[in-house]
């Protein structure tokens, strides 16, 4: 049926054509670097005039307001937010940044937030949600996927297959010569 050397260059195929190692989207550049620290809870809203994006690190709030239609920061502005049923008056620190410190830690969970920006005669209210959660680990890249590991267990079996095939073909094969 299958010479010998048919069968030892399919083993030999079988063992060089292993899967690819390689991790998702590896294309020979640089890897990215890794965030340098941790990411906070973030809000974002916009309107006709204003856009804004706050983030939260513990009790300290930071937030940022644009013009809508040039993206130029807001300055002079007054910002007051309503988190988590408090209001906090927020001072300015730069042009278009502005913080503040809530009275206390916000629960777990989505927690409504409404800003009142007034600047330059003009007044607006926004809204947005602050989802807070616990640590979220991304397991995206740890280790590999497992179906590299199915396809390298698949390609084990394949040879292991061969080998046993080949051992029975070799065992049963009849055998030249005799008893004279």
């Amino acid at each position: 049926m299958f010479s010998k050397s048919f069968v030892g260059l399919a083993l030999l195929a079988a063992l060089l054509a292993t899967p690819a190692m390689a991790d998702d989207g590896h294309n020979h550049g640089a890897a990215p670097s890794a965030l340098a620290g941790p990411v906070f809870p973030r809000f974002a809203a916009a309107s006709e005039l204003f856009e804004l994006v706050g983030m939260l690190n513990g009790k300290q709030l930071t937030v940022y307001v644009d013009r809508f239609d040039d993206n130029a920061p807001v300055k002079a502005a007054h910002v007051e937010l309503e988190i988590g049923g408090a209001k906090v008056t927020l001072k300015e620190r730069a042009d278009g940044e502005f913080e503040g410190t809530l009275a206390s830690d916000l629960a777990e969970g989505v927690t409504p937030v409404t800003a009142t920006i007034a600047a330059g005669g003009e007044t607006d209210i926004l809204a947005a949600d602050l989802d807070i959660h616990g640590d979220v680990h991304d397991t995206s890249a740890q280790g590999r996927s497992p179906k590299v590991y199915a396809a390298g267990v698949a390609v084990i079996l394949a040879v292991l297959f061969a080998l046993v095939w080949l051992r029975h073909r070799v065992s049963t094969a009849p055998r030249a010569g005799g008893a004279a």
